[in-house]
């Protein structure tokens, strides 16, 4: 009797399998609601957005969006928020590693204190700004008998962008810190290898995609600030103005249809190089999955 449920097929004995029942309902029913949802919140929006430019002529558009003073907007906008999403690259990095790799007193503090950009008001952060760094601030009153002047130009601007950005590197490092394989450290420091080539050879791959995707949303964020920008850049024309104030600036003036083309060249710019960025970052994944 043994010997036979020993040689009996194994289709005979499999074990029949309980139906997988998801959380959620199935694939159809999901993507139905999603592709939905993001019409109402995001694509019916700017779909509104382009079909409102098609109003106006080709003369028409490009005098709204090439004309020097919006020109010069979206070279400062552009601009700043590059260097912005840079310094918090470095700095951001510097944030998460000391927060994940080292305890000390007063951690929970700085932990919760690098989400204060997310929860204060723009306006709030700007005006916070400008009675700091302005001339008879606590910090601009120390700098500017010496010639520098951080507030009311676009020293401001880039100091504004990077405090509403740092977060956004910070918190998308932080979890690929935690969860890395200090194994591979030990080993890379018992084949001796330097503090500098364990970084640069073991660490820096693993997050790398981390870092390209903070870099991109403290880019996307800075492109679109207004709030705690204009309190502290001075609004100059050519020289410290943003291409959202223009924007404001146009509305103000009933010009719905020069808002909305200047809108959509920004736009544009921004779709396009998140588009880069998305595509170095998956080739970054890709490289670091054939390298392991």
């Amino acid at each position: 009797m043994s010997a036979a449920i020993l040689n009996a097929p194994a289709a005979r004995l499999a074990v029949p399998r309980r139906p997988t029942r998801r959380v959620l309902p199935g694939f159809g029913l999901t993507l139905g609601y999603t592709v939905l949802y993001l019409s109402l919140i995001v694509l019916i929006p700017l779909s509104a957005l382009v079909f409102k430019t098609f109003t106006l002529s080709w003369e028409q558009f490009w005098m709204a969006v090439a004309s020097p003073r919006v020109l010069a907007s979206y070279q400062l906008t552009f601009g700043a928020s590059l260097i912005a999403a840079v310094v918090n690259v470095f700095f951001g990095l510097l944030v998460a590693w000391v927060l994940v790799r080292y305890p000390f007193p007063g951690k929970k503090i700085i932990d919760a204190l690098v989400d204060l950009p997310f929860a204060l008001p723009t306006a709030v952060a700007g005006i916070a700004l400008t009675a700091l760094l302005a001339g008879n601030g606590w910090i601009g009153q120390l700098l500017e008998p010496q010639g520098i002047k951080l507030a009311f130009n676009r020293n401001g601007i880039v100091i504004a962008l990077i405090f509403i950005g740092l977060p956004f590197v910070v918190r998308t490092v932080q979890p690929v810190l935690e969860d890395a394989e200090k194994e591979l450290e030990e080993a890379a420091t018992c084949l001796g290898a330097t503090r500098w080539q364990t970084f640069r050879y073991v660490i820096l791959p693993s997050i790398a995609p981390a870092l390209l995707t903070g870099f991109a949303m403290a880019f996307a964020r800075a492109i679109g600030e207004y709030g705690s920008v204009i309190f502290i850049a001075g609004n100059m024309p050519m020289i410290s103005e943003i291409t959202p104030l223009i924007i404001i600036g146009k509305l103000e003036q009933y010009d719905y249809t020069g808002a909305t083309a200047v809108a959509v060249v920004m736009l544009g710019i921004s779709f396009i190089l998140l588009l880069v960025i998305n595509a170095l970052q998956a080739w970054q994944r890709r490289r670091s999955g054939a390298g392991s």
